[in-house]
């Protein structure tokens, strides 16, 4: 009977046992953790996706009903069930567990769910039967994004590797918010025995599985091996394996929306490598797509196997509505991509047809990837796969039949834009109105976002619309005879995104009815008595007859080439007559010197009704020329600018120069040919490159002053406008080259202090320290004698990278005295200056380290007297920054110890006990301080003898 109950007992003990081990043995292949925001109150859906060994692990995926996921939000934990479990081939299934979970606010939030054993026997972690299987994913919780899901993955991890072939593999990650997508590498998460799985760990001891084996190399075997993930593709290759066995590897998928991150998954996945003689499968796919939405795509498909084998062909990806496991998942709006035929094994070679019509609802930013897989059906062999993707990108239809003319309002300045109801109106989609001057042709990518296209080829946004609305009318900053281009860009509302190509141009000029400013051209140049002419035209397009008069001109200035402080200066009555000198205007009084002007002019007219002159127009304004001039070694630099309503571009400018003054005479010394206003510039080496008013080529000299004005020469470029050259010149500015020869670098002497002279009570109360600096003149050849200064620099310690300018001296002297405060310690170099402000080189760095002086007495009598009852230095110690003072009595034990900036001892134990008379050693660390910033130590040791009342010296 108790042998019966004993074998019992060790039967289930060995049953438990075995429950147990095949328990540990989870044999999960893979997984990642997926999210879904499904109201408005921070609630989530989290799926957790995991991949089973059925072979060794079916036991145990049986068993596992759900499981434990931290949440994010401090230790928090929820148990998932499990909702689906299916074969996705005869070895593997998937296993979905989920719950759903309501954030407490905004935030970033790590959710984690941990298996207990990883499979026994993976090659690159140790003792894997032991460590857990982690999983993260990374949300942000935020209303800003609204109903926010992470990106699912679509393709399976199942595949098998060979040694020494290229292996593969693509998540056929979907964002179904058009998210975009980046991909990195990652390593494999978990831990050996219980510990808190809401603080994830990284496998310890993990090794990169392209290292493993004996000289690994490329399938091409021209390199070492490499593990690499695509970062926009996602495509995972290991090229190539070395060693048979089973591996594990982890990348991240992160999701970006607008440049800014907003979550990321890791799938951590396993894979077996085999040994043998099957070759993987060939794959062609059609090069990457970009069609306009409402395109038939029909693209072939081809596979076939170097080994003749039968083979399978699947396909992942999100225009084609399926889960990894083949189950309908609603991830585009309908129609959905198919392929043809559809599956199943038959025999190589294979020709299959993609085929997706594509419409509105499938315009976005981002590609849709499509991800091809082929597997062969070898005999008695493991089954190789290869993977191959295409992305396709779905842009929207171009607005149609776009229309341009001027506005009809008196004097008004507008341009109203017509065009027909777009096709592709989805709900929160805006319509974009872009414009530039000129009408020539731009040609534009279809393929590339319309209105960044536009804005690269000089476009600008100048409004939006809803999608809705057929019209607008632009009124910003048009001017008078200008022909403009307008295009239109559809864009879609984000996250999804995406944008049209762009319409066709619709080109307009509006009409001329303002005076054209012509000259601002500087007469004089002067800080109180400079001169500007200013002319205009009569208002283009404008007959006496079309307005009532009497007429008139009002002209205003501002100060600055982008002045807007406008003040009238001039009324002036006109009757329009051809050639009545009415429209020139010269301005006195000015600083042309310091500012450049700007001008604009008004016509007014007789309103017949109210008898009223009222304004019809103002014209664009029109700036003087600035011209700045820069010394250069040798030569002068001279660039000018103007702001004016014509155009002074791909002309060529007139350059003079004089010595007599801003005001001339001058001479013609080069003609410049500009482009843009990057051009805008001419150096001056001194050579007259126009002789026709003479040779005036000379040495430019760093002791003499030259002085130039710039004659533009300028046209309106509208059509419209058909006037002769318009030619204006800049105010006249000198400047004189620059000497960059530098003076020789000077020699550097300190003198020497007298310590040895020094007596005991040197230095007490010393509030002033003077270190005497003395030089002489650096030689070598080249070197400029013109010294004007010198410049003496000066740091408190050797280590310092910098040093201050504590003064100048005037040359030719050459001695500084600097007076301290804070001790002699200190390092010193001096610079010499020419008159033209070039420095040489420093010069030899000189450091001074003082006097340092410590000493202590060998008496003291600690019996309360008041007299020489403390043990301390000698007076006036010097450069003492820290003292270690430690005494020792006669059998060399150490009886009191100090550190401070002094000694004083008052003839007490460290434990505060009275020591008796008699004869005690002392050692003294002293830290002097000097010219390093660690100072020097040096050690004092000597004897004291302690005497208290009643005690006699011996």
């Amino acid at each position: 009977m108790k042998a019966n109950y004993l074998l019992g007992l060790l039967s289930l003990c060995c049953l438990l046992i075995l429950s147990v081990t095949d328990v540990q043995a989870t044999h999960v292949r893979a997984g990642e953790i997926t999210t879904r925001r499904i109201s408005n109150n921070n609630t989530y859906e989290i799926t957790i996706t995991l991949y089973y060994d059925e072979n060794r692990g079916k036991t145990a995926a049986d068993q596992q009903n759900d499981i434990d996921i931290c949440f994010g939000v401090g230790n928090e934990v929820g148990r998932a069930p499990r909702v689906a479990r299916r074969f996705i081939n005869p070895n593997t299934t998937i296993n979905i567990y989920r719950i759903n979970y309501t954030y407490p606010g905004p935030g970033t939030y790590n959710i984690i769910t941990t298996i207990t054993n990883r499979n026994e026997g993976t090659r690159n972690i140790p003792n894997s039967i032991n460590t857990s299987f982690e999983l993260r994913t990374t949300i942000l919780v935020n209303a800003s994004l609204g109903l926010n899901s992470t990106p699912v993955m679509l393709n399976p991890p199942l595949d098998s590797a060979r040694v020494g072939q290229k292996f593969c593999h693509n998540p056929a990650a979907y964002d179904a918010d058009g998210d975009s997508l980046s991909y990195r590498l990652w390593t494999p998460a978990g831990r050996i025995g219980p510990d808190n799985f809401c603080r994830p760990q990284l496998v310890l001891g993990y090794s990169r599985p392209e290292l493993i084996g004996g000289n690994p190399r490329t399938e091409a075997g021209t390199a070492p091996a490499t593990l690499t993930v695509d970062p926009l593709t996602g495509d995972v290759c290991w090229d190539a394996p070395a060693e048979r066995g089973q591996y594990n590897i982890a990348f991240i998928v992160e999701e970006y929306r607008n440049g800014i991150k907003i979550g990321e998954i890791v799938r951590d996945m396993q894979i077996i490598v085999v040994d043998g003689t099957n070759k993987r499968p060939e794959l062609r796919v059609p090069q990457d797509l970009c069609v306009e939405a409402g395109t038939l795509i029909n693209q072939p498909i081809t596979a076939t196997d170097p080994d003749g084998n039968r083979i399978e062909l699947t396909y992942y990806g999100g225009p084609f509505n399926r889960g990894p496991d083949g189950q309908p998942l609603a991830l585009v709006a309908p129609a959905a991509a198919t392929l043809t035929p559809p599956g199943g094994i038959v025999n190589a070679p294979l020709t299959a047809n993609f085929r997706w019509q594509t419409n509105c609802a499938h315009i976005r930013d981002e590609p849709y990837d499509v991800i091809l897989r082929v597997v062969d059906y070898p005999r008695n062999q493991t089954q190789l796969a290869t993977l191959a993707s295409f992305q396709i990108r779905i842009y929207a239809p171009g607005p149609q039949n776009l229309t341009a003319q001027a506005g009809t309002s008196p004097g008004g300045r507008s341009i109203v834009l017509n065009w027909g109801a777009y096709n592709c109106a989805l709900p929160g989609a805006q319509m974009r109105v872009y414009r530039r001057e000129g009408c020539e042709a731009l040609p534009l990518d279809p393929c590339t976002n319309g209105g960044e296209a536009l804005v690269a080829g000089g476009y600008t946004l100048v409004g939006q619309v809803p999608i809705t609305q057929t019209s607008f009318t632009d009124n910003q900053n048009l001017r008078r005879g200008a022909q403009y281009s307008y295009r239109l860009v559809a864009v879609f509302e984000r996250p999804r995104g995406g944008a049209s190509v762009a319409s066709a141009q619709a080109c307009v000029s509006l009409p001329l009815q303002t005076p054209l400013m012509t000259h601002v051209t500087v007469d004089t140049t002067s800080t109180t008595g400079g001169r500007i002419t200013v002319r205009w035209t009569r208002p283009i397009g404008v007959n006496p007859q079309d307005l009532g008069g009497p007429f008139q001109y009002r002209l205003y200035r501002a100060t600055g080439l982008a002045g807007t402080d406008f003040s009238l200066i001039q009324t002036r009555p006109t009757s329009l007559a051809v050639g009545a000198g009415d429209t020139v205007f010269v301005d006195r009084g000015l600083n042309t010197e310091a500012n450049a002007y700007r001008y604009r002019v008004e016509f007014l007219f007789t309103e017949a009704s109210t008898g009223q002159l009222t304004v019809l127009d103002v014209s664009e304004a029109a700036s003087s020329v600035r011209l700045s001039a820069v010394g250069q070694s040798g030569a002068i630099a001279l660039a000018w600018q103007a702001s004016t309503p014509w155009s002074n571009d791909n002309q060529t400018h007139r350059i003079f120069r004089s010595q007599r003054g801003p005001n001339g005479p001058f001479n013609e010394i080069a003609r410049v040919a500009v482009t843009g206003g990057g051009s805008y510039r001419f150096t001056d080496t001194g050579a007259d490159q126009v002789l026709a008013d003479g040779n005036v080529s000379v040495r430019l000299s760093v002791d003499s002053s030259y002085c130039y004005r710039v004659l533009t020469v300028g046209r309106y470029v509208s059509p419209a406008v058909n006037l002769p050259l318009l030619e204006n010149y800049s105010q006249g500015i000198c400047a004189s080259p620059i000497d960059t020869t530098r003076p020789c670098a000077p020699v550097l002497r300190l003198d020497s202090l007298a310590c040895g002279s020094l007596s005991a009570e040197s230095g007490c109360n010393q509030s002033e320290f003077i270190n005497n600096l003395s030089w002489q003149v650096g030689s070598g050849s080249g070197c400029d004698l013109r010294i004007a200064r010198y410049e003496v620099y000066y740091s408190r310690y050797r280590e310092d990278s910098t040093a201050s300018l504590l003064g100048s001296v005037a040359a030719p002297e050459q001695v500084y005295a600097h007076r301290k405060g804070d001790g002699y310690g200190g390092c010193y170099s001096v610079r010499a200056v020419t008159r033209s402000g070039v420095a040489s080189a420093a010069s030899n760095r000189v450091c001074q380290e003082g006097c340092p002086w410590f000493a202590l007495p060998n008496v003291f009598t600690p019996n309360g007297d008041g007299k020489n009852d403390v043990f301390q230095a000698l007076a006036c110690p010097r450069q003492v920054e820290e003292v270690v003072f430690v005494v020792y009595n006669r059998y060399g034990s150490k009886v009191y110890e100090s550190r401070g900036g002094e000694v004083s001892w008052d003839g007490r134990s460290s434990g505060g006990q009275a020591l008796s008379s008699g004869l005690y050693y002392y050692e003294a660390n002293v830290l002097f301080s000097g010219s390093s910033r660690v100072g020097s130590r040096e050690s004092v040791k000597g004897w004291v003898q302690l005497i208290r009342e009643g005690t006699t010296m011996r």
